[in-house]
């Protein structure tokens, strides 16, 4: 069986080999990250993600704030090791930023409480589907990517540097750029671990 989205899915893998020749304008590049995120679902159309896209020097700028919050807590001896996996992410051509608005998620634990404690949870399966939107949305154009995660490390000083309102939560990060190298075989569990199915 073959269909262009599973085709899609396929494409999308992890690149830590990224540079900075995007096959797409940063405007084109914005444009469809913009339309992944729009319309990815979220639970009661809340629409609670948030994505800040930064290019070029304003992505370094963020890597610089993660490894300067790393020099702090990892040990000097191991933080080369730290360093270039962190230089891996700056060589990309972007970065981009994925937050949850807390305020949404407040205002619809208020308006809906019977589903108060449930709110959190979705809020983060919308962010995740957001995430894996873009990511495959990428994948489709060309563009090699992968998924981070050194929030809360760098929140502050990105909040400041970008004027983040207060209720955005950062969850994740996605470096992104041209491939820069190649993909080993990727491994699966057995469906039988994985999949029940009854007819």
């Amino acid at each position: 069986m073959s269909s262009s989205f599973i085709d899609t899915i396929k494409k999308r893998r992890t690149q830590y080999a990224l540079g900075k020749n995007l096959p797409l304008s940063q405007q084109d590049a914005t444009v469809l990250i913009q339309e992944a995120v729009r319309h990815t679902p979220s639970s009661f159309n809340s629409q609670s993600s948030r994505v800040v896209i930064l290019f070029g020097a304003q992505s370094d700028k963020f890597w610089g704030f993660v490894k300067d919050a790393l020099r702090k807590i990892v040990p000097a001896d191991a933080f080369p090791t730290t360093e270039a996996k962190i230089n891996s992410f700056a060589a990309g051509a972007g970065t981009v930023l994925f937050y949850e608005d807390q305020d949404v998620v407040a205002g619809l634990q208020k308006q809906f409480a019977a589903y108060a404690d449930n709110f959190p949870i979705w809020s983060e399966q919308s962010g995740g589907m957001a995430q894996f939107a873009v990511w495959n949305a990428l994948a489709e154009a060309n563009i090699g990517a992968s998924l981070q995660h050194y929030n809360p490390l760098p929140d502050a000083a990105a909040a400041a540097e970008w004027n983040i309102p207060a209720s955005w939560k950062l969850r994740a990060q996605m470096p992104f750029g041209s491939h820069e190298g190649g993909f080993g075989e990727k491994s699966f569990i057995d469906d039988e671990q994985r999949f029940r199915v009854f007819a």
